[in-house]
């Protein structure tokens, strides 16, 4: 089994279903922040349909994924690309807070050394 292809699903929402789903692994996240994962998640298929998921890679980086069954003609891809755009952009402080969260918690690393690292690159950026 190739462990660098696994990702871990941390929530998602389907259209078909009308279902959403939280990953309990991950009860450690504030509700504020699961509150919001459940708002992106479901408005995201309201508005494009399908099936759509927030995922950590095995680094921690977080991933959107996309799919849509073979016979749902009402599934838009290009407005779905344009929203995972938007939600990246729009949400990317909350993305770098989860990958943190992800990286401590369940990578195990160290939290100084996150933290210096992101510092480093803040300053960088300016």
């Amino acid at each position: 089994m190739d462990m660098c292809d696994e990702k871990i699903v941390l929530c998602g929402a389907n259209a078909y279903d009308r279902k959403y789903y939280f990953n309990e692994k991950f009860k450690g996240i504030p509700e504020s922040i699961q509150n919001e994962l459940h708002i992106i998640c479901v408005l995201f298929t309201e508005e494009v349909g399908g099936i759509f998921t927030i995922e950590f890679e095995q680094d921690g980086s977080i991933s959107m994924r996309t799919e849509f069954a073979d016979d749902d003609f009402l599934y838009d891809e290009v407005s779905s690309g344009l929203l995972v755009g938007e939600i990246r952009r729009k949400r990317q402080e909350l993305f770098e807070s989860l990958s943190l969260y992800y990286r401590v918690f369940v990578l195990h690393e160290s939290a100084d050394v996150l933290l210096e690292e992101s510092g480093e690159l803040s300053e960088g950026q300016e």
